[in-house]
């Protein structure tokens, strides 16, 4: 009898390989897991209409943990995102992404540990927008006119910017508790008050209010473009980022950046019942099929998973073989070599097989 049920949405383009790496090596550590596999995505809207069918919602609603492939989300057309609908409709409301350095990865930092807590419902993201020319976006730019004496030229789209102290309180409050559990040192909010008074303002009044209910962990703040700058220059300064919605998720590509790429970034979404992880990169479509990609992201995604269910010393088993794997060098696919068409490099099951080995042994 299994001892855990996840959802596992193998998701678009490269997902399935992915994703029967990340259960392959997992299923090495010897932790028991029925996955309750739920399809999502673009080829699921092609035949049924929607990307997210209402089943795998209650799939994940019943078991309280999923983990994810990456799903295909067209640009500025289509269906809506997948993750931006799973957030909102489960209420995930932190973004979870581990920003960690491996020895041997390519790139320029070293000893790179932040992790960067992004909320996930409100802000630019939340999705409240409206459509150039149509009619309740002209009753809108006139109520503004009339209210703050401001011109919005009649040709605009907008999108509305909400941030609450309900919002903001949990995400921060995460932030803190999650730095308290996991021993660090300090929290940094991330914000633009300076310009946007009552928004990021209200973000970083209510950040401040709560840091005072954790006097034994440091907290300072931080103006978002400011904060982009210090990442490049001095990394080593900073330890758990806490950001609204649109910051946060900018903010953790240029993390991943300093590690090696989004290849080597994890991450999850987290609510007060429920937690999906998931790959941060895309689909990759043009990949799928060729066994070629890098399953790192995804495999990192689900020693997160075991960290969420208890089961520490599994996750440790997969990061400790993860690795050695890339320090190495040898077992590696094409993103992570000298040169990217390098010889040597090897697909995605050869990778994820060569950490399978150093987990066994």
């Amino acid at each position: 009898m299994a001892k855990y049920t996840v959802t596992l949405i193998p998701g678009d383009g490269v997902g399935p390989e992915i994703t029967d790496a990340m259960v392959k090596v997992i299923e090495a550590t010897g932790v028991s897991i029925q996955w309750d596999v739920q399809e999502a995505g673009e080829e699921v809207y092609q035949r049924e209409g929607t990307p997210l069918p209402e089943r795998v919602l209650e799939s994940i609603k019943k078991n309280k943990v999923a983990i994810k492939g990456p799903v295909t989300t067209p640009v500025g057309k289509g269906f809506r995102s997948v993750n931006v609908t799973l957030r909102q409709s489960l209420d995930l409301y932190a973004c979870l992404r581990p920003c960690k350095s491996y020895k041997g990865a390519r790139t320029r930092y070293e000893d790179i540990d932040i992790v960067i807590v992004r909320e996930n419902t409100e802000d630019l993201y939340a999705g409240i927008e409206f459509k150039k020319g149509e009619a309740e976006t002209l009753r809108l730019i006139e109520f503004i006119e009339k209210e703050t004496d401001r011109k919005i030229r009649e040709d605009s789209g907008i999108s509305i910017k909400p941030i609450s102290v309900f919002g903001t309180e949990r995400i921060v409050r995460f932030a803190f508790e999650f730095a308290r559990k996991n021993g660090r040192r300090k929290v940094t909010a991330v914000h633009k008050a300076n310009i946007m008074k009552f928004s990021d303002g209200l973000f970083l009044e209510v950040a401040q209010n709560v840091a005072r209910d954790y006097p034994d962990i440091e907290f300072e703040d931080r103006i978002v473009d400011n904060m982009c700058m210090q990442l490049v220059q001095k990394p080593e300064l900073y330890d758990v980022l806490v950001l609204p919605n649109l910051y946060g998720d900018i903010i953790s590509d240029l993390g991943a950046g300093l590690i090696g790429g989004l290849g080597l970034a994890p991450g999850a979404n987290i609510g007060d019942e429920i937690a999906v992880f998931e790959a941060t990169h895309g689909s990759a479509p043009k990949y799928k099929g060729l066994n070629k990609v890098n399953p790192l992201a995804m495999i990192l995604s689900g020693v997160m998973m075991l960290r969420h269910l208890g089961e520490d010393e599994a996750a440790q088993s997969i990061e400790k073989a993860v690795a050695e794997v890339i320090e190495e060098g040898k077992y590696v696919t094409y993103d992570m070599k000298p040169t990217p068409d390098d010889p040597t490099a090897v697909g995605t099951s050869e990778m994820a097989q060569a950490i399978i080995d150093r987990i066994k042994t």
